[in-house]
C-alpha cells in the first residue's frame, strides 16, 4: 500500500475524509485544506491503535496491481456516500464463520450500485483488463471476494439510496472491507470504502480435510493457517475417543505467485494462500473412532487451537460390514448469503452439500470426481469451498479427482490445452487436498476402503496406451483380490465412458475422443463393475456395456455376472446444467436433467445398493441391486478370460 512521501500523482479532487481514514488509495490532499490534514493525521492515529488492538488481523502482503497508477482508476468519491460494517471484530467465541451488517447510503443510486467485499482490506479499484477471455466483470485490479447488488432485498434502494445488506464472512487470514460502487460492472465507480473488519485471530487453524493414506490404517488430516514455520509448530493432537491423546507432526506448504502458470491466478485473482499442514495418523484399529484438533505451538510458548473434531477408522480391506459411499463430481461452491462470485455458476452445490450434512451419519467416504470449487484463477475462493465442505471432510475421508477446471493449461503438460483452470495449472488442488498418489503432479491413484478398490484416473494427462498412467490403471484393477473386495470401481473426472451429452454427440461421439478405446478392454478383462465420471452436468446411467452392446437387458436387480460394465455420469453435484441430446440410444437407461449425487452402500461381500439422489430432496430417483458370488466374478466373459488348454 502507498503512502506519504511514495511520489503518487495528485488528483483535482476534494476528497471526504471518511475515505481517507483508511488510506487505500494513494491520494494527495488540497494543499489549501491544512486543518483537514492535521485532523487526518489524528484519525490516522487512532486508526493505528484500532489495528494494534487485534493481534494478527494484518493484510499477508498488497493485492497483485495495488500500486497501480491512480491515474488510471476511476474515483467518484463522494461526502454524502457511506458503508458501514458490524460488528468490526469477528470470531470473538473462536468462531470461523460470522455474519456481517452492511450499512450504505448513496445521494443517486441506481440498480447497477453494488457492494464488493474485499480481503486484505487494502485493495486497489483501478481496472485492468483481462489476459484471459474467461476472466468476468468486474474486472477491477483487485478482485472483490464476492459482491452484491445494493437494490438486493432493499426494495425501496432506488428511491431512498440507502440500504442494509447481511454478509457472511470466513476466517480467511487477512481483514476485510467493503466498497460501495456505481456504473455497474463494467464501469465501476469507487464511491465509498467501510471500516476494517477482521477476526480476532485471522491465523488460525480452520477447515480440516481428512483423507485415507497410502495404507489403510492411516489418515491424514490437512488445514489452512496463517502460522509459517518460522512462526510455530504444527501438530495435531488424537487419539481413541474418551482414550489417551498424542500429537502428530505436521508438515507445512505455501507457494507463491511464481508457482501460477497464467492469469488470473498470477495477477488479479492472486491472493496469499497462506499454510497448509498435513499430518498423518497411523495404526488406526479398523472402525474406531477417534477425536482429533488442530494445533500450532507459537516460539513464544502459546498454543493455539481449533475445535474438537472426529472419525471413524477406515475398516480393514475385504472386512465384512456395513459401507457406504457417496460420488459426484463439478460440485464448486455457493454464497449462503446469496452474494455473487466469480465463476458464478454452482448455484447446487450448497444443496447438495447440504444433503450430505444431514446423512452424515450414513455415510462412510466422499470421492469428489474434480471440478472441486471452480476458482478458475480467483484464489480466495479455495477457502469458500473448504469452509463450505467443513463439516463433511471433517468428519470422513474426502478424496478428490482432479478436473479441466483444476488443472488445464497451454504448455503445461495437461491433456488439454484449454484455459480452464485459469492458471492455477493444478497447483491448488494438488496443495489444498492431500491425495495418496505417488507424485501428485500425477493425479493418479488408488485407494481401499473395505470390500472396495476404487481406481482414480486423472483424465487431463494422457491416459491412452503405452503411457504411464494406462500402465498405472490396469495395475490396480489386476492388483486387486476380487475374492476379498469383489466391488471394483473406476472413477474419472472426463467422461471415458458413455455419455448422452449434447456437447459430446455434438462433437461426433458419445464420450471424450478416444475416451474408451483403449480403456474398455481393460474395464473388460477385469471386470469393473461401474465406472463414474462427472464434466457433463447431469445424471445418466447405462446398461451393462462393452463395445457400445449391452451384455445385460435388467435394468435394476443384476444377478450374478455383469458381462460388462455399468457407466455413470455423475457430474451433477451443483455446476449449472448439461443438456441431453434428443438422439436415443438403447444403452442410456436413465437421465437427469438436475442436481444430484451417487450412493454406493455394501451390505456385504455379495451384495451392493447403487441409488442417485436429488440434492433438492435427498430422494433416491434412480437404484439398482448386483447380488452373486465370487464365483460370478471368476465366470468368463468377452475378452475377460485368458486362454485355456486342453490338456488334462
Amino acid at each position: 500500500m502507498l503512502g506519504v512521501g511514495h511520489g503518487y500523482p495528485k488528483i483535482q479532487t476534494k476528497i471526504s475524509v471518511g475515505v481517507l481514514i483508511f488510506g487505500f488509495f494513494p491520494i494527495q490532499l488540497c494543499p489549501a485544506d491544512l486543518r483537514m490534514m492535521r485532523l487526518f493525521g489524528l484519525i490516522l492515529l487512532a486508526i493505528l491503535w484500532a489495528f494494534a488492538s487485534l493481534q494478527g488481523a494484518t493484510s499477508h502482503g498488497d493485492q497483485p496491481l495495488s500500486r497501480i497508477a491512480i491515474q488510471k482508476a476511476v474515483f467518484a468519491l463522494n461526502d454524502l456516500a457511506y458503508v458501514k460494517a458490524s460488528p468490526p471484530v469477528l470470531g470473538l467465541k473462536d468462531q470461523n464463520t460470522e455474519w456481517v451488517t452492511i450499512q450504505y447510503s448513496i445521494p443517486n443510486p441506481s440498480i447497477d450500485d453494488w457492494i464488493g467485499v474485499f480481503s486484505p482490506a487494502n485493495f486497489s479499484a483501478s481496472t485492468c483488463l483481462p489476459e484471459n477471455p474467461k476472466a468476468t466483470p468486474p474486472l477491477l485490479c483487485t478482485a472483490p471476494i464476492k459482491y452484491q447488488y445494493a437494490n438486493y432485498t432493499n426494495p425501496t434502494f432506488k428511491d431512498t439510496g440507502k440500504g442494509v445488506l447481511k454478509l457472511q464472512l470466513i476466517n480467511q487470514r487477512s481483514d476485510f472491507s467493503f466498497a460501495l460502487f456505481s456504473g455497474g460492472l463494467l464501469n465501476p465507480k469507487l464511491l465509498a470504502v467501510s471500516n476494517i473488519v477482521a477476526f480476532s485471530n485471522p491465523n488460525a487453524p480452520v477447515y480440516p480435510r481428512l483423507a485415507q493414506g497410502k495404507t489403510w490404517n492411516e489418515m491424514t488430516v490437512t488445514w489452512t493457517s496463517g502460522y509459517g514455520i518460522n512462526e510455530a509448530e504444527p501438530f495435531v493432537e488424537w487419539g481413541p475417543q474418551g482414550g489417551e491423546q498424542k500429537l502428530s507432526p505436521a508438515g507445512t506448504l505455501t507457494f507463491d505467485r511464481s508457482s501460477m502458470c497464467g492469469a488470473p491466478a498470477r495477477t488479479v485473482g492472486w491472493r496469499d494462500p497462506g499454510f497448509i499442514h498435513t499430518s498423518f495418523l497411523k495404526e488406526l484399529w479398523p472402525n474406531s473412532v477417534y477425536t482429533y484438533k488442530l494445533g500450532h505451538r507459537l516460539f513464544n510458548g502459546t498454543y493455539i487451537w481449533s475445535q474438537n473434531y472426529q472419525f471413524r477408522a477406515s475398516p480393514y480391506p475385504g472386512q465384512n460390514s456395513l459401507q457406504r459411499v457417496v460420488i459426484f463430481g463439478d460440485m464448486g461452491k455457493d454464497e449462503a448469503d446469496g452474494s455473487n462470485e466469480y465463476n458464478n455458476y454452482q448455484r447446487g452445490s450448497l444443496n447438495t452439500t447440504k444433503q450430505l450434512i444431514r446423512d452424515l451419519k450414513n455415510i462412510d467416504i466422499v470421492f469428489h470426481i474434480g471440478d472441486i470449487c471452480y476458482a478458475n484463477g480467483y484464489l480466495s475462493q479455495w477457502d469458500q469451498f473448504t469452509s463450505q465442505i467443513e463439516p463433511i471432510a471433517s468428519t470422513v475421508p474426502y478424496m478428490i479427482a482432479s478436473g479441466n477446471h483444476e488443472r488445464d493449461w497451454p504448455g503445461t503438460g495437461s491433456f488439454y490445452g484449454n484455459m480452464d483452470s485459469g492458471g492455477e495449472c493444478g497447483v491448488l488442488a494438488e496443495n489444498m487436498f492431500y491425495v495418496p498418489a505417488q507424485n501428485s503432479a500425477k493425479f493418479w491413484y488408488s485407494t481401499d476402503y473395505g470390500m472396495f478398490r476404487f481406481c482414480i484416473a486423472h483424465t487431463e494427462h494422457d491416459w491412452r496406451e503405452g503411457t504411464e498412467q494406462y500402465n498405472f490403471i490396469e495395475h490396480c484393477l489386476a492388483s486387486v483380490d476380487r475374492q476379498k473386495q469383489p466391488w471394483l470401481i473406476f472413477l474419472a473426472h472426463r467422461v471415458l465412458g458413455y455419455s448422452s451429452s449434447s456437447f459430446y454427440v455434438d462433437e461426433g461421439s458419445f464420450a471424450e475422443p478416444m475416451g474408451r478405446d483403449s480403456l474398455q478392454k481393460l474395464w473388460q478383462k477385469y471386470k469393473v463393475d461401474i465406472a463414474i465420471y462427472g464434466h457433463v452436468h447431469n445424471y445418466e446411467r447405462t446398461c451393462p456395456i462393452y463395445q457400445n452392446i449391452c451384455t445385460n437387458e435388467e435394468k435394476h436387480y443384476y444377478k450374478g455376472t455383469l458381462n460388462g460394465t455399468i457407466h455413470v455420469v455423475a457430474g451433477g453435484g451443483g455446476a449449472s446444467l448439461a443438456k441431453f441430446t434428443t438422439v436415443q440410444t438403447k444403452w442410456s437407461y436413465f437421465r437427469d436433467f438436475d442436481y444430484g449425487f451417487v450412493k454406493l452402500t455394501a451390505f456385504d461381500h455379495s451384495n451392493l445398493l447403487f441409488e442417485y439422489k436429488k440434492s433438492s430432496d435427498g430422494k433416491v430417483y434412480d437404484s439398482f441391486r448386483i447380488s452373486r458370488d465370487y464365483r460370478d466374478i471368476l465366470a468368463c466373459t468377452v475378452d475377460s478370460c485368458p486362454s485355456t488348454t486342453l490338456a488334462s
